[in-house]
């Protein structure tokens, strides 16, 4: 959602007074997973009395899927389908279809490292490393569980949680790195509560053995296997989910940018002039805009997030990768931490095989800036696979958007672009030489919620506020906690704020991640009837 700009709390413009006032009992700010959630909730229970805004064209939140001049589709993220809920599959599978309109995928993923390619996750699959740093990594392992036998308290910090279960050698060859580059902060300055599912714990008599039998093991995890749609990107489910609501109580495009909020009237002021008395909010904007809009700045200080750049390239040629589906890179020779082979998942996130391209630039360890002899300007046909990228940006990791030539005729683009070439072909991604067709890039305000060592003594305090009157602060970052914020996550977030304003049912999700994440929930059904 990209509801909300600073305003002085209680402040509302005698300007209001020339609108008409609109009523509604539930207002829902943002049309992403968890909005979405929240609409299709009350229409599921015959609510009518209900209004959802988002200041985009379109829904789907960060959850959305861009389209590049030359048909190249790519998400906001390495977005795919796995769920803990059967209310998500039922509602996507009435949204988007069953059967053909998806394609099952199993999780093929690796580390890059040292020029090597290690299976994810790295902590069960030493056994791909060098000698030297197998014996660093098992002996960190091993003293690790001897410390952990002996320690009198739970780890404080994400380091400290790290050095408890992985030890020093896995630490310091990948998990720090690795983390730095994803969340742009060190993981001593990140807690410790929030990893559950998300980081793989290490059997350390399995990873002797795997070292010994040379063994690699990869299907840890809720995504072992998951499933992608077969048309129109991750944007294209939640289009799909939003057509399934009424058009009479939804709104979308910059108009509906929330420009005030006043708590104690129960009043939303929109930029198109729309005011909106409410007796309930669910707002999925940041939490951090929130509590500045409503006069709480020094909680909003307490929240961290990063920014996220989305870069894609389409590339003439037949995918090289198999059927790897996204990799991560802990080392400094490229910027992303993250790549997605984004045309393994889906045959039409590419133009057709038949598709006449021209030749942007080439792929080199230049960045593409050299070869502008050798870029061919006449269209060609392909077949086409692309790559998309994810790069952090924050105060302790910036990121170069210096405006920067390419070659041939790609154009000028941020300097991360460039580097993203660079560190494409420094990894074995992409050639030397190779044609790219496409480009793309997209820097997101808000790309991940840090689990900083300050955000739940601020959540503790904010989001019970926020209810007191009449505000369910919910979402990836309406309510800041990474471990429920995958899609399944965001929705039921939605869902299940719905059912507490209306009967007072207890949000599971939000309050208790380690009950819903271990398992499949199915207490939730979602009947479109």
């Amino acid at each position: 959602s990209c509801a909300g700009q600073l305003a002085p709390y209680g402040q509302v413009s005698k300007r209001l007074k020339d609108f008409t006032m609109e009523k509604v009992d539930v207002l829902i700010l943002g049309a992403g997973p968890t909005g979405l959630g929240a609409a299709t909730r009350l229409h599921q229970h015959k609510k009518t009395d209900w209004k959802l805004y988002d200041c985009f064209d379109e829904p789907g939140g960060l959850a959305c899927t861009d389209l590049t001049p030359q048909g190249f589709y790519f998400d906001m993220g390495g977005h795919v389908i796995f769920s803990h809920f059967k209310y998500f599959d039922d509602l996507i599978d009435t949204a988007v279809g069953r059967g053909d309109n998806w394609n099952n995928h199993q999780r093929v993923s690796y580390v890059r490292l040292k020029g090597r390619w290690v299976a994810y996750p790295f902590q069960n699959n030493v056994s791909a490393l060098d000698v030297d740093d197998q014996v660093d990594c098992l002996t960190g392992l091993v003293e690790a569980k001897l410390q952990n036998a002996v320690a009198q308290s739970k780890p404080h910090t994400f380091d400290e949680w790290i050095l408890r279960v992985m030890g020093e050698g896995i630490a310091n060859i990948f998990m720090r790195p690795y983390n730095f580059k994803v969340w742009g902060i060190p993981t001593h300055l990140m807690q410790a509560s929030w990893m559950g599912e998300r980081v793989a714990t290490v059997d350390v008599n399995r990873a002797i053995s795997n070292v010994l039998h040379k063994k690699e093991e990869a299907g840890w995890g809720p995504n072992a296997t998951f499933r992608f749609p077969a048309e129109g990107g991750t944007g294209g489910i939640w289009k799909k989910v939003a057509q399934l609501l009424p058009k009479e109580n939804t709104g979308y495009g910059p108009g509906k940018y929330m420009e005030s909020l006043d708590l104690d009237e129960k009043v939303a002021k929109f930029q198109d002039g729309t005011t909106v008395k409410y007796n309930s909010l669910i707002s999925t904007m940041p939490l951090d805009r929130l509590l500045r809009m409503v006069g709480q700045p020094e909680w909003a200080d307490g929240l961290t997030y990063s920014h996220c750049h989305i870069i894609g390239l389409g590339i003439r040629g037949a995918n090289p990768h198999g059927a790897k589906c996204w990799l991560y890179f802990p080392e400094d020779n490229c910027p992303f931490y993250r790549a997605t082979i984004f045309s393994h998942y889906a045959e039409k996130n590419c133009p057709t095989a038949d598709t006449e391209l021209p030749t942007l630039c080439l792929g080199g360890l230049d960045g593409g800036v050299s070869d502008n002899t050798n870029t061919d300007s006449n269209s060609k046909t392909g077949p086409y696979h692309s790559l998309m990228f994810e790069v952090c940006e924050s105060d302790m990791k910036p990121v170069n958007q210096d405006p920067t030539k390419l070659g041939g005729t790609a154009g000028t683009w941020p300097q991360v672009v460039m580097d993203t070439i660079k560190g494409a072909v420094a990894t074995g991604l992409m050639g030397e030489g190779a044609e790219i067709v496409s480009i793309y890039h997209r820097r997101l305000e808000y790309g991940y919620p840090t689990p900083s060592l300050g955000r739940d003594p601020v959540l503790q305090k904010a989001l019970p506020w926020l209810r007191e009157r009449n505000v369910w602060s919910r979402g990836r970052f309406g309510s800041y906690k990474y471990e429920v914020a995958n899609q399944d996550h965001s929705l039921m977030l939605g869902v299940q704020a719905v059912d507490n304003v209306l009967f007072g049912a207890l949000e599971t999700t939000l309050h208790h991640p380690s009950i819903v994440n271990p398992q499949k929930n199915m207490e939730y059904t979602y009947t479109s009837e």
